[in-house]
């Protein structure tokens, strides 16, 4: 039974590959509006198969809105967020042809890109904050097609064929991958000479994290942009994109969050990691069928946070 529980995954992680492999070929041989459309209708078939993965995400949304939306309106947003995780992952795949920023701009309205350039005209780097909501990597294609040149933080995945493809995408164009809690040194110096990081913070994931308020509700939570943003002073500017009634994908630049100094190490942790999280939530609640409610947010409880 053991040994068979590797070679199953073997062959999961195998038929999603060439399943990815063949949906980036299919996705640019029909027009977008078709393409994710049929994306959408795979996101609710995907509803009605994936029970762990869809009672998961019912759970969470229950507990963020708790009082405020009935069982029948937690349930509707959980099959739409499924039906729009399609959609936004569709149009990450049909990205990876893309070449130019006139390519990525016949779907793509980039909106506040001034407050980009008054970070950067402070000469001490930039801190793109983002989270998973919507085609977020498609930001990262944003940014590089810009010149640039953002060192974006993730975490790899656990199969090399879908990581190198990921990571592939991910480094087009200028962009630099570098997997979540390795080459710290690396991202400070980008940052001190006046480079650019994109980080998420969403996520409950085994790095350094503090307990903040998310959804009225305690999450450990990664301090990776605040410690980056102590160190080098570099301007932590908020970003998020999503997927637009109007059929066009959506990215804001929203002004500098302002850095928090006490000179109490702890304190400023999580005061600003808070302030992060704070602008996460805004645009979670505005965009709640956007965002990725099957991750397990509030899974770390006090006391187990990477310190």
């Amino acid at each position: 039974m053991s040994e068979s529980k590797p070679f199953q995954k073997r062959a999961k992680y195998t038929a999603v590959y060439y399943l990815v492999r063949v949906l980036i070929v299919v996705s640019n041989a029909m027009p977008r509006r078709w393409w994710l459309s049929l994306c959408g209708g795979l996101g609710t078939v995907a509803y009605a198969f994936a029970r762990q993965t869809r009672e998961r995400a019912i759970v969470h949304l229950g507990m963020a809105y708790a009082g405020k939306k009935s069982q029948r309106e937690i349930l509707a947003l959980s099959k739409r967020m499924f039906a729009m995780l399609g959609k936004n992952a569709g149009d990450v795949l049909r990205s990876i042809n893309v070449t130019s920023l006139a390519d990525l701009e016949k779907f793509l309205v980039t909106e506040g890109l001034d407050n980009y350039e008054r970070a950067f005209a402070k000469g001490k780097g930039v801190i793109f904050l983002t989270c998973h909501l919507g085609a977020f990597d498609l930001q990262v294609t944003n940014m590089a097609l810009r010149g640039l040149k953002p060192n974006i933080i993730g975490t790899g995945l656990k199969d090399e064929r879908l990581n190198e493809l990921l990571w592939d995408y991910r480094n087009a164009y200028g962009a630099v991958a570098i997997e979540r809690g390795k080459e710290t040194l690396r991202l400070i110096k980008a940052l001190l000479s006046g480079g650019t990081v994109a980080i998420l913070i969403d996520q409950d994931t085994r790095v350094k994290s503090r307990f903040v308020d998310f959804f009225g509700m305690p999450a450990a939570t990664p301090v990776g942009a605040a410690v980056l943003a102590l160190k080098t002073k570099a301007a932590v500017v908020p970003t998020y994109i999503f997927l637009g009634e109007d059929g066009m994908q959506h990215m804001h630049i929203l002004p500098e969050i302002p850095l928090v100094e006490t000179g109490h190490e702890e304190n400023d942790l999580v005061t600003n990691t808070q302030n992060y999280t704070r602008f996460i939530e805004s645009v979670v609640r505005e965009f709640p069928e956007q965002w990725v409610w099957m991750h397990q947010r509030w899974k770390t409880k006090r006391g187990e946070e990477m310190r």
